[in-house]
């Protein structure tokens, strides 16, 4: 059965490093992937928007991304408030996802902090009656977090993804971002610390490549088949 996905990421490139390669994964099987940035990204010492919006395109068109859109808010200065609740909420009214992927909040980022408790309380927004907001109410299965953190610390994660027909492809989508990781020379070390990471997650499950994901809730499978 064909799922939805709505991935949210703090500012363009975020879902890309985090989750590019199952993102992937999810398309190629049939499913339906949307992607919400809350910021543009912008300012950055190589960037200008124009730049970032270019090249969130073209990562788009990498991922074949169904949808992606941007609510806004101020790169750097991202804060959990009624207000931001409600715009991601109205997204997840109108993209009606099974599961929504955010950021894990272990961060040394404000904006991915912020993000990951937007996403918490908008997911449960989504599902009011009774409100001004467009679309109608749903409240989504499962919240699983990716990781994208600014902190040098090892994902503590619920299940890995492989990702190693999907990794060459996800590199590619990263590298969009050429303002980010190619122009800003201190940055360059981002595409062997992927490298690095993936293989180290694909080592665990017997796979080249693999992605970490979250959930703080009971995850319901059928019966231990599914691991074999």
């Amino acid at each position: 059965m064909k799922k939805r996905f709505l991935i949210i990421s703090p500012h363009p490139d975020d879902a890309e490093l985090g989750l590019g390669g199952t993102m992937l994964k999810l398309k190629q099987k049939g499913h339906k992937v949307f992607l919400v940035d809350m910021s543009s990204g912008e300012p950055t010492p190589f960037g200008t928007p124009e730049k970032r919006k270019k090249e969130t395109d073209r990562a788009t068109c990498v991922l074949k991304i169904d949808k992606r859109m941007n609510l806004g808010l101020p790169n750097r200065y991202i804060f959990d408030s009624k207000e931001a609740r409600l715009l991601l909420a109205e997204k997840i009214r109108i993209t009606k996802p099974d599961i929504i992927c955010c950021p894990q909040a272990a961060d040394a980022h404000p904006d991915h902090i912020a993000t990951s408790k937007i996403t918490e309380g908008a997911r449960f927004y989504a599902k009011y009656t009774k409100t001004p907001l467009k679309g109608d109410p749903h409240y989504a299965s499962y919240l699983f977090y990716y990781f994208c953190s600014h902190l040098r610390i090892a994902p503590m994660f619920s299940f890995l993804t492989d990702i190693t027909d999907q990794f060459n492809t996800k590199l590619k989508a990263v590298k969009c971002y050429r303002s980010q990781f190619i122009d800003n020379k201190k940055n360059k070390f981002i595409f062997d610390y992927i490298k690095t990471q993936n293989e180290s997650l694909g080592q665990l499950i017997r796979s080249r490549y693999a992605e970490a994901l979250y959930c703080r809730e009971a995850l319901k499978i059928e019966d231990l088949s599914v691991f074999l």
